[in-house]
């Protein structure tokens, strides 16, 4: 563990996520350093189908990066891959082991982020311990194979009002948008190709810095 706070683990505006497919040829490590150059203080590592070894190899070296800038590390689903790689947190779907289970695994300190898509799925994460939500998806997104239909506003809005857990919103959000996301309660919002599809991965975080700022 690199010493982040679990609790405080989304207290940053740009929640990154890895997705190679999407990074114009670039490799992770790649990426993930132009991201951490930019001032990201949180990256999270989200890859389906590579082979468990390579994401192994990835992770440990994303873990040494992120401790060196300072930054939180979680990795997606992968409860197991977290542990052994000292990450600061692990995130899960609602089909994913129970929050209860990955608590038994990750110990006391690991911060557990949940997907959540409805009210009572929300409710449900602050009763059985999450750390933070995810809402979404905001939009349509193509990143993600079997995701749900958009939540839209209205469920961002219930989030923001009554829910008493750190939330990042996620699902389709882009510089264009980002703004209508913030204006409605959202202080951290995830991406993906918006990020790692940008030609200047640093110049691309600053624009959204901007707009979401501007907002």
């Amino acid at each position: 563990m690199s010493g982040i706070n679990r609790q405080t683990i989304l207290n940053t505006d740009i929640y990154c996520l890895t997705g190679e497919k999407f990074s114009l040829g670039r490799n992770n490590i790649e990426v993930v350093g132009s991201m951490l150059e930019a001032g990201v203080k949180l990256v999270q590592y989200r890859e389906k189908h590579k082979k468990m070894g390579a994401k192994y190899e990835e992770c440990l070296k994303i873990r040494e990066m992120t401790r060196e800038a300072g930054a939180a590390f979680i990795v997606n689903d992968d409860v197991h891959l977290a542990v052994l790689v000292g990450a600061d947190g692990v995130h899960v779907g609602q089909e994913d082991l129970p929050l209860e289970a990955v608590r038994q695994l990750v110990g006391p300190d690991m911060a557990i982020g949940l997907s959540t898509h409805a009210p009572e799925e929300a409710r449900e994460a602050v009763a059985r311990g999450a750390d933070y939500i995810g809402v979404g998806p905001i939009f349509r997104t193509a990143t993600k194979e079997d995701v749900c239909a958009p939540v839209g506003f209205e469920y961002l809005e219930f989030v923001a009002n009554s829910i008493d857990l750190p939330f990042v919103a996620i699902g389709g959000i882009k510089e264009d948008n980002v703004g209508e996301v913030v204006r409605r309660g959202c202080s951290c919002v995830a991406m993906i190709t918006e990020v790692v599809g940008a030609q200047d991965i640093p110049a691309k975080i600053q624009s959204l810095r901007n707009a979401m700022q501007s907002a």
